[in-house]
């Protein structure tokens, strides 16, 4: 199997997952549970696709500059900072301890 079968099995199965999901009828979307399940499973989603990519290292765990990065950046978010201005400091404290260290 080449390289082009994998991506064509792989869109296929994708749109075919993103085209069931039309079938699920509305109102049990609208329920307080499943909506409640999706809310919070695309948060839980988010958080460690965050984890992963500031923690990851391929197998391994690593910890560098991003991790201060990450942390002034929740705070930024804890006091409702703009995310430009939580994206440029973050950067900033991560660029600064790279530069330092």
């Amino acid at each position: 199997m080449t390289v082009w079968h994998v991506v064509l099995v792989a869109s296929t199965a994708t749109l075919a997952l993103k085209l069931s999901g039309h079938l699920v009828p509305a109102g049990f979307l609208e329920r307080e549970r499943p909506a409640r399940i999706a809310d919070l499973l695309t948060v839980a989603l988010l958080a460690a696709l965050i984890a992963v990519q500031t923690l990851g290292d391929g197998q391994a765990l690593t910890v560098d500059a991003r991790v201060p990065a990450l942390v002034v950046a929740a705070a930024l978010y804890a006091v409702r900072t703009p995310f430009i201005v939580v994206v440029g400091v973050a950067a900033a404290v991560a660029a600064g301890i790279r530069f330092v260290g």
